[in-house]
């Protein structure tokens, strides 16, 4: 009888420490212009999808993060009707954003068509409902030019990025961001991926120094993502409407039954407010950040 493989989890190798999958079978494995793909299912996480080893979405657990990334700047704005996605391949993202009836156009911009073909194929739980969507606007392009050039402006911009490595390290820049700010609307808010506070602690601090430099308010706002190992997740947040993160249950709650309710299995609008009370380590990695 064969060995099984096991994959393991190389983003934190400098820091001496891995997390390994055992593999009950691959599913699909490439190396695209871009990254390295590797699909694999996993007896607990369901299909597992990495890049550049690094864990990008599990079956078991994407919803946490996609509802996340999604319904917490749509429904702290509170009257989003364009949406951007930088990145975001799979699309779990976009198919949460399009539940608000509120969003009249989401435009995706994704660097590497592989990927959403791959998405099509391997996660139609999340792609048939996006295509299927006339609001979906799918553009395959380089973030970082897109966001430099183009004449759309956004009520919420949400960066789904892989982390500071290959195609998706220049979205963590200071220029990224900045070319952000130009094409947001009035009050508008950016969500990104920031990394787990416990192993990419100065990650944090310089992103909310940039945001700070921007944006009146550059603050995180948390989830728990089993398998983005070393507990919470922190979510990048920057807008220059200063209220939008102290919105309280009942106002958030009301804007979700106008959004008609639809089904969450993590995000509610207790836990969309208590996401912004942050455990005190984390609190100061931003408040290191506002400092700088």
């Amino acid at each position: 009888m064969a060995e099984k493989r096991w994959i393991p989890e190389t983003l934190f190798d400098d820091l001496g420490f891995r997390m390994t999958y055992e593999v009950e079978r691959v599913l699909y494995e490439m190396q695209t212009e871009h990254q390295h793909l590797v699909l694999f299912e996993h007896k607990l996480f369901g299909k597992v999808l990495m890049l550049d080893g690094a864990t990008q979405v599990t079956s078991t657990d994407e919803f946490v993060y996609h509802e996340m990334m999604a319904h917490v700047p749509i429904l702290a704005h509170g009257h989003a009707r364009e949406v951007l996605i930088v990145g975001g391949g799979d699309c779990g993202v976009a198919e949460e954003v399009l539940k608000h009836k509120s969003v009249k156009r989401l435009t995706q911009v994704e660097i590497d068509a592989s990927v959403i073909e791959f998405a099509k194929e391997h996660f139609p739980e999340f792609t048939k409902p996006v295509f299927a969507d006339d609001r979906f606007d799918l553009i395959i392009a380089d973030g970082m030019k897109y966001v430099a050039k183009t004449d759309r402006r956004f009520d919420v911009i949400i960066v789904d990025s892989t982390d500071p490595q290959g195609p998706g390290k220049v979205l963590f820049s200071q220029k990224f961001y900045a070319a952000c700010s130009r094409c947001m609307t009035k009050g508008a808010v950016m969500v990104t991926q920031r990394g787990v506070p416990i192993f990419q602690s100065n990650e944090l601090s310089v992103a909310i120094a940039g945001f700070r430099r921007l944006f009146r308010d550059g603050y995180c706002y948390v989830a728990a993502i089993p398998t983005y190992v070393g507990g919470h997740l922190a979510i990048g947040w920057a807008t220059d409407n200063v209220k939008l993160r102290h919105a309280s249950v009942k106002t958030i709650a009301d804007r979700y039954n106008k959004a008609g309710r639809f089904r969450t299995r993590y995000w509610t609008p207790e836990v969309h407010v208590a996401a912004f009370a942050l455990p005190r380590f984390i609190a100061e990695k931003v408040a290191k950040g506002a400092r700088r």
